[in-house]
């Protein structure tokens, strides 16, 4: 039996692995892989973490949390069809790759992170990009930003047994919002649009794992959400 030889003088995997990993997942909307390809994960892990930030596999960052497999990122951020002038809520921001990918695809970006010096890393991260399109609030995800609203999409990168109604309202007619819904472990992905009848769920994006989605509207937090940067 042969097996195949390491070259030590091959390069580590880089963006363009999570642009194949993103495509077999079957996204196909090149504005996203564009921006895949141009958006260093390296810059938004822990510097712990950067041999494999091209590894399309979820990082753990602080306070107990992992980041999104950025295929699953690829997937949910495709799911909201923006076109580049939409005013973007996202919901848990952790080390700000996300932001970046939805900054670089539509008009504006707020995101909500509930820990104070997850959100000052985004912001770092953020601006060490040049992104000046997105800004990063603290505070409890499941009330949204209503003084920033409404919202042309919302992702959700938490999960709950349903969509907090705050995020619902904030959304505007014919915008559309994924979530993942469950109890957090086990969850699907739902993509829905804000209709006169309100939100209608249209398809299951994908299955998958997310953290649980703290605050008002959903898991009761054990920690108040401040902004102490």
């Amino acid at each position: 039996m042969s097996h195949p030889r390491h070259d030590p003088g091959a390069r580590p995997p880089g963006p363009e692995n999570l642009v194949s990993a993103a495509r077999t997942a079957g996204v196909t909307d090149e504005r996203l892989l564009g921006a895949l390809r141009v958006t260093p994960r390296s810059a938004f892990v822990p510097a712990s973490c950067r041999a494999s930030a091209y590894a399309d596999v979820p990082v753990a960052i602080d306070h107990g949390q992992v980041t999104t497999q950025p295929s699953l990122v690829a997937m949910m951020v495709a799911a909201l069809g923006l076109t580049g002038d939409e005013r973007v809520l996202e919901i848990g921001s952790g080390y700000g790759f996300q932001t970046a990918l939805l900054a670089r695809l539509a008009g504006y970006v707020v995101g909500v992170e509930r820990y104070a010096d997850m959100a000052e890393q985004a912001r770092t991260h953020l601006a060490g990009q040049r992104i000046r399109n997105a800004e990063i609030v603290v505070g409890d995800g499941t009330l949204g930003a209503a003084d920033r609203g409404p919202f042309d999409a919302i992702v959700v990168s938490a999960a709950f047994p349903e969509v907090p109604p705050p995020l619902a309202a904030q959304l505007r007619a014919g915008g559309r919002l994924v979530q993942p819904i469950g109890p957090g472990g086990q969850e699907r992905v739902e993509l829905y649009e804000k209709t006169d009848r309100g939100l209608v769920c249209r398809r299951t994006v994908a299955l998958a794992h997310f953290v649980r989605l703290y605050g008002e509207y959903g898991y009761p937090p054990t920690a108040p959400f401040h902004d102490t940067g």
